[in-house]
């Protein structure tokens, strides 16, 4: 029998209506110590993510840990695209043991959670295995995550994806979203967050805006 191709998404891809995108301890006691990402870098890809879910409308909870009393507030470039958006602050490393959180996702009603924040072994690792216990399809955005070491980041990386977590990056995570230059409602929104924060590519799509007047959908 010939297998027939179709011109259909692959069902494994995300879109932003079925998922939930939880971002978690984006906070400046967690950024200190964080050594497997440059902090800079950190912060732009945080950012794209953010950006990107608020651009594309996808339900987003931001949580914090000991806000008030250790750990500082969250990245501005993380709480910016969403105004107004209340953080869930908890006490638990793990945030899959919050009840407000867990509240929360429930109250959305998505099978699949996309996971970014620091560490990457601690704060990432409790939701992702915790999540892939109950059911649910979990993706981690490991260039949005962070940890003491490079080799307890990779761990962590490694434990999660034995578990069954997909493991995705930021700019794929926007592009994956977008998956398609003729959808014009999202263009600029994508176009405008890749020259914002997607480094290299991002000034080339500058350039070839600037000097070109170039545009992907056509």
């Amino acid at each position: 029998m010939t297998i027939q191709a179709k011109a259909t998404p692959g069902a494994r891809l995300l879109t932003p209506n079925d998922h939930t995108l939880i971002m978690i301890d984006f906070q400046s006691q967690m950024a200190f110590a964080t050594k497997s990402i440059d902090a800079v870098l950190l912060r732009s890809n945080a950012a794209l993510v953010a950006s990107a879910a608020a651009g594309f409308g996808v339900s987003t909870i931001l949580t914090t840990v000991a806000e008030k009393s250790f750990s500082g507030p969250m990245f501005s470039e993380v709480t910016e695209p969403f105004p107004g958006k209340r953080l869930l602050d908890r006490t638990s490393m793990n945030t899959w043991e919050d009840a407000p959180v867990i509240a929360e996702v429930n109250a959305i009603g998505k099978s699949r959670i996309v996971l970014a924040g620091l560490w990457t072994s601690v704060c990432i690792v409790g939701p992702a295995l915790s999540a892939l216990e109950q059911g649910f399809e979990v993706f981690v955005i490991t260039d949005a995550c962070g940890d003491v070491s490079t080799e307890a980041h990779e761990r962590a990386v490694t434990r999660m994806v034995q578990a069954g977590a997909q493991p995705i990056t930021a700019l794929q995570y926007l592009l994956e979203l977008q998956r398609d230059w003729a959808r014009s409602e999202t263009y600029d929104t994508t176009t405008g967050i890749a020259k914002k924060f997607g480094g290299g590519y991002g000034l080339g799509i500058i350039y070839a805006k600037t000097m070109f007047g170039a545009s992907e959908g056509h």
